[in-house]
């Protein structure tokens, strides 16, 4: 018997070359840190050093440094980098006047200088004590100027600072402030409730540009007749000194309670408690 070999016919091309390039649109990727970020896994740092361990697998293979995945990618994480996870630590501070959030400038010490065993609160009900490795990779997630006190937060998880800090976040920051008005008669620091004109108080709310953006609103209310209650969904640099200096208010004191569901409480100025396993921004 007479077998004849398989023909294999070749598809016909398209005319036009730009036809083909058409045909399969191309599908959207992101970089494998950036996505594991995106899904609260970690920040970016920690999935570059997960990756780097080899605890990332991206459908089922072991995922490389630079690895370019789609939206529906499968992504695994091996349990020692949960382990690692659980181990970071997040830290409450009542930052008093005179410290900076982050690295030392003009002589003055960063906050993270008073994480010390003798400074942590003895109310402190988390069940954790001081060690010297959480102090490795302990940063501030947001900032309190150096005339500002109130609670700072510092943390060592990547994903609670993406949660304060990252360019989606969303979570509220409560503020008192103690403000005068500066009239053309001079200051008024009592009964400044009464020296302000409401259109200016409305303002505050919502209205008022900063570097050429406009904010978002804000609540605004008087806590007594010399001090506001202020609460942002952002957090531009001096955001409320500044706020108050375009409607004649000087900010003479501000104190920063609350950030999200977590508030600063009875935390004595100058001493810090761990964020509890019940707690959450």
């Amino acid at each position: 018997m007479n077998l004849k070999p398989p023909v294999f016919k070749q598809a016909p091309q398209p005319a036009n070359a730009s036809e083909s390039a058409t045909a399969t649109p191309s599908v959207a990727t992101t970089r494998l840190n950036k996505r594991m970020a995106e899904l609260g896994l970690c920040s970016r740092r920690e999935a570059d050093d997960w990756i780097a361990q080899g605890w990332v697998r991206v459908d089922g293979a072991v995922a490389v440094m630079g690895l370019q995945v789609t939206a529906d990618a499968k992504i695994e994480v091996e349990r020692a980098a949960q382990r690692q996870q659980l181990q970071r630590v997040t830290i409450l501070l009542h930052k008093p006047m005179g410290y900076v959030s982050a690295q030392a400038e003009d002589g003055h010490l960063p906050a993270v200088t008073l994480i010390n065993p003798r400074s942590q609160w003895a109310g402190d009900k988390s069940g954790q004590r001081f060690s010297p490795p959480q102090l490795r990779g302990l940063a501030p997630a947001g900032r309190l100027d150096i005339d500002s006190v109130g609670l700072l937060v510092l943390t060592q998880d990547g994903r609670v600072a993406r949660q304060l800090i990252g360019e989606d976040s969303g979570i509220e920051k409560e503020y008192l402030v103690r403000v005068q008005h500066l009239t053309p008669q001079g200051p008024v620091a009592a009964n400044v409730q009464a020296s302000l004109p409401p259109e200016q108080l409305a303002r505050l709310r919502h209205g008022l540009s900063l570097d050429g953006k406009p904010l978002l609103p804000a609540k605004v209310s008087w806590q007594n007749e010399e001090q506001l209650r202020v609460v942002l969904r952002e957090g531009k640099k001096r955001q409320i000194r500044r706020m108050c200096e375009q409607v004649g208010l000087q900010v003479t004191g501000l104190k920063r309670i609350r950030i999200g569901r977590v508030t600063l409480g009875d935390l004595p100025a100058g001493q810090w408690r761990f964020l509890r396993l019940d707690e959450a921004f």
